[in-house]
């Protein structure tokens, strides 16, 4: 029945269906108004009208000789995007249309859009990177209509791991892979017609940008924000380097097996509070600010001292501090659990116990944290063989090391109350451990040995006379300060605000990235930054930068370049061999963009000052705790030392979606070779896997089965793209194929824009054929060799009060639609306006132009080629918005009922301030009314304006009438 499919590598494109110029010969009374195109070649066409489908079987007489052009000739004729596109693009390269001037008119408002800086892959764009792009475009264009000066330019992040992975694998030195595929990411924007201002384009790997990275690195320094430790790392041995603990993903670096190493690191925790408290006035996606706000992980709560005593209950010299959000449940604490790398855990280990513990602590070293945190992972730990007092109520507990503890979080040792507590009671379960309830819900018992109650309500079992604590009784919050309160005045504990968020690793063991601007003095080992004058401190060319795999940097190869005299006492020194990591010159990207050719400061005050903050910021969502939280912290100390005047560097952050690939079906076989229908199987390992063709499916309710056997459901999935899934569309294929305009008019019909949407390359058909219809209204229809006339069809006359609102409609939701970033409904709005242009008898002038304009945003191509066919000279990005006449968008006529002899019997379209005679006038005239009235004796005429007309006929008129 079908074969099996391997994935295509590249997809192929069908073309829009389009008429070979053999029927335009047979058919030479096609109009703008009547454009019915035909089947040709066996395809199934449509009519570009009303999209009614024709097979080629309906009426063989209107097929006519084969056509002979190419396939790529047949698509081009639905209108010339070919011609028109590149001469555009050429147009506004020459002319610098959307060049932003470092001059401008500040008393204007502004407008700053910006695109997540791009990393420039080997692979290029795919179909998914234009959605945000094509997106900012839009606003940008509008925007500048609507006249703001707008900041819209374009750069690259292509320092880091990436482009130095990339560059080992093909065997060429980063720098020349990096140009190169900035090259072709640049050709690719520019093939797409974004209006970017190319002049203020900067890359993180100039010298001159990278100079203020390393600037910014020695504020930091001059503050304490930057310094230097022994940590243990997140050991990546596939990249030969550290990563921070965001970039860890799914435990693919190794905690372990590798001693703790001298870092640079970033005091991101010191502004905390700030990162937290400033999330309150952003407009973001919520589900950002919660992940930050969760990631920043502020908590509230206690820490408690608890010493440290033998299995003989005999006092050791050392005391554990715990820190607990839950000081109210201290009577329920019934063991101690130690981070594995907690300094106490060698000390106070009993011999009975110290194999077992060495053991597991060095199987905890070798897992992320993010493998130990997991909640739903089984959880593991030993007995230390040691106990410790608590000091609520004298009792000795158990200390226990488990790795779900980090030993960077809080002070690496919590009272365990397995009560009240998730991953407590599963520990306390699993190792026998007493579990003692000492909150009980307001709303009745609760078996605290079948799970834990993690909620609030009102304490039990929590007095003890040798203490003088008591909160029995007490809800939870009282109880909780009770406890505070008695910890301070026994000198057994304090209040403490805690964080998740740790300082920021900044150094990485690879070639590719800014070099840190200092020095280390050879016979002290002090280290000293280097003078601000003296930056740029470039990179060394290298022939050999691949990792060492031992720990040590690429650039200790470089030794000429690493060894170096401080210029102040004259001694020797090395220079720093870490690079910063890639995140680094993201960080502020978005400063420079406003003045990229400043040499003397990072950014011009008063141009910071005016277009400080980005008014809105487009971007993926999976930036929330890496880029957008680091970028936020290089902000607020920029504000610190005086640079910018804003607290925060983004006030409106958008999330697009994800363009999946497009939907892969799947047919299952048993054993035997049967094919077995997806429904039934619950297990998918016993059967082999077929992929099947599009063509051999069909919709069946909510399900997708085989045409020829209904009854094998298949497996439909779309798939994020990937080369390894053979399912990446190529933008410069749809382009060539389609046109630039007819993908930004798909990326942005395809669904909400913040929403996942699957690619269909079927799909873009629609909105090909749309834009034909648009050029066709405004040009007319081709001649009998396929090519369109100069200029435009007639256009005349004075705009109708119908057909102004029908364009005030349009202009209104447009606007509306845009702005809100609901893109999609935009464009449905400006096809209901081209469906109802279709209808009408004359297309007035300004009319047309208005809507030309509403078009440009997201087909500019298209729309400057009309506009300059409308007689105009210039570009029109600039050319004002249409605006809305709110008068236009209120309905002036009604529909009518008419009644004769109080028997409803049609309807008139009338005007709101219609009369009594005019109504009756329209009555009179229409066809199916007219013959109720004709030859009759009218008694009377009731009418009540906007509601009804009633006409009475004389009785022996209405029976004559009726005999």
């Amino acid at each position: 029945m079908f074969t099996q499919i391997q994935p295509p590598t590249r997809l192929q494109f069908l073309p829009p269906p389009l008429p070979p110029a053999s029927l335009l010969r047979r058919r030479p009374n096609f109009s703008r108004h009547q454009s019915t195109y035909l089947s040709f070649r066996g395809r199934r066409v449509f009519n570009c009208l009303n999209a009614t489908a024709y097979d080629k079987n309906t009426n063989p007489s209107q097929e006519s000789e084969e056509f002979t052009g190419s396939l790529e000739e047949e698509v081009r004729r639905a209108y010339p995007f070919h011609e028109i596109e590149p001469k555009w693009q050429r147009y506004w390269e020459d002319n610098k249309t959307f060049r932003t001037p470092d001059e401008i008119d500040t008393s204007k408002p502004k407008f700053y859009v910006l695109d997540m800086f791009p990393y420039p892959s080997g692979a290029g764009l795919h179909v998914g990177h234009p959605l945000g792009y094509t997106a900012t475009d839009i606003l940008a264009r509008l925007k500048r209509m609507q006249g703001f000066n707008v900041l819209h330019p374009m750069g690259w992040d292509a320092f880091g791991l990436p482009a130095e992975q990339y560059a080992i694998e093909t065997g060429t030195h980063p720098k020349l892979t990096t140009m190169k595929n900035i090259d072709r990411f640049r050709s690719q924007l520019k093939l797409l017609g974004f209006s970017y201002d190319w002049d203020r384009e900067i890359s993180t790997t100039e010298p001159e940008y990278y100079k203020w990275t390393q600037w910014i690195f020695l504020q930091l320094l001059k503050r304490g924000l930057a310094y230097q430790a022994e940590v243990p790392v997140n050991w990546c041995p596939a990249l030969g380097t550290v990563l921070a603990n965001e970039e860890v993903v799914d435990g693919v670096s190794e905690r372990g097996g590798h001693p703790p190493m001298r870092q640079w690191m970033l005091k991101i925790t010191a502004y905390a509070d700030r990162l937290l408290e400033d999330l309150d006035d952003l407009d973001w996606p919520e589900s950002v600010k919660e992940m930050q706000r969760n990631w920043i992980g502020r908590s509230e709560g206690a820490e408690l001292q608890f010493s440290v005593v033998d299995i003989y209950g005999l006092e050791r010299d050392a005391e554990i501090t715990v820190y607990t959000t839950r000081p109210d449940t201290i009577f329920g604490a019934t063991y101690l659990v130690l981070a594995p790398e907690h300094a106490l855990l060698s000390a106070i280990v009993s011999d009975a116990q110290r194999k077992d513990v060495e053991e597991y602590k060095e199987l905890a070293s070798r897992k992320s944290d993010l493998e130990r945190t997991e909640l739903q992972k089984e959880k593991t730990g030993v007995f230390t063989g040691c106990y410790a007092r608590n000091p609520a109520n004298g009792i000795a507990v158990p200390i226990w090391v488990a790795d779900y503890v980090l030993g960077s979080y809080g002070t690496g040792a919590i009272m365990a109350v397995p009560a009240h507590d998730t991953r407590d009671h599963e520990f306390a379960l699993k190792y026998n451990l007493p579990i003692c309830g000492v909150v009980t819900p307001d709303n009745g018992s609760f078996s605290y040995f079948e799970k834990a109650y993690a909620g609030e309500g009102t304490m039990i079992n929590s007095s003890s006379p040798a203490s003088g604590l008591d909160i029995n009784g007490l809800s939870s919050n009282d109880a909780a300060s009770t406890v505070i309160k008695w910890l301070e005045k026994t000198g057994n504990g304090m209040k403490k605000v805690n964080y998740k968020l740790r300082d920021w690793l900044f150094a990485r063991q690879r070639y590719w990235g800014e070099p840190i601007p200092v020095i280390f003095l050879d016979d002290t080992g002090e280290c000293r930054p280097i003078s601000e004058v003296e930056l740029p401190l470039t990179l060394p060319e290298l022939d050999d930068f691949t990792p060492t795999g031992t720990g040590e940097p690429p650039l200790t190869k470089a030794q000429s370049w690493v060894k170096t005299v401080d210029p102040t006492s004259g001694r020797s020194a090395q220079r720093e061999t870490n690079t910063m990591p890639q995140w680094a010159g993201s960080c502020w990207y978005y400063l420079r963009f406003m003045d990229p050719r400043n040499s003397e400061a990072l950014v011009d005050k008063e141009k910071e000052m005016y277009w400080s903050p980005v008014d809105v910021y487009v971007g993926g969502a999976e930036h929330a705790v890496l880029h957008l939280l680091y970028a936020r912290f290089w902000h607020k100390v920029l504000f610190d030392v005086g640079i910018v005047s804003t607290k925060e560097p983004f006030q409106c952050v958008i999330n697009q979606g994800i363009i999946l690939g497009e939907v892969q079906y799947t047919a299952l076989r048993d054993s035997d070779g049967n094919l077995v229908s997806a429904d039934s199987v619950d297990e998918m390992g016993s059967f082999s896997q077929e992929s099947v063709p599009e063509d051999k499916v069909i919709k069946s309710g909510d399900s997708f089965v085989l045409k020829d056997n209904p009854n094998v459901r298949l497996i439909a999935r779309a798939h994020k793209m990937s080369k390894s899934r053979g399912n990446v569309v190529n933008p410069d294929d749809v382009v060539s194929q389609y046109g630039a305009d007819s993908l930004r008019l798909y990326e942005m019909f395809m669904g909400p824009f913040r929403d996942s949407k699957t690619w269909s390359t079927s799909g873009i058909d629609g909105v090909h054929r749309f834009l034909a219809r648009v050029w066709r209204l405004v040009v007319g229809s081709p001649s009998v060799d396929g090519k369109f006339k100069d200029g435009t069809v007639s256009l005349d006359g004075e705009p109708s009060p119908e057909q102004l609102r029908c364009l005030h409609r349009c202009i209104n939701k447009v606007t509306e639609e845009i702005e809100g970033t609901r893109f999609n409904t935009g464009i449905s709005a400006m096809m209901e306006f081209t469906n109802a242009a279709y209808k009408w008898e004359k297309l007035p002038r300004s009319i047309i132009e208005e809507f030309v304009l509403l078009l440009s945003p997201y087909a500019p191509h298209m729309a400057e080629e009309l506009w300059s066919r409308l007689g105009h000279s210039s570009s029109l990005a600039y050319e004002p918005f249409p605006k809305v006449n709110p008068a236009y968008l209120k309905e002036s006529t009604v529909v009518l009922p008419v009644q004769i002899n109080g028997k409803t019997r049609g309807t008139i379209q009338v005007e709101k301030t219609c009369t009594e005679e005019d109504a009756f006038e329209l009555a009179s005239l229409d066809s199916k009314l007219s013959k109720f009235l004709a030859g009759k004796t009218i008694k009377k005429r009731i009418f009540v304006p906007g509601k009804i007309l009633n006409i009475i006929l004389d009785a022996q008129s209405a029976k004559v009438g009726q005999r």
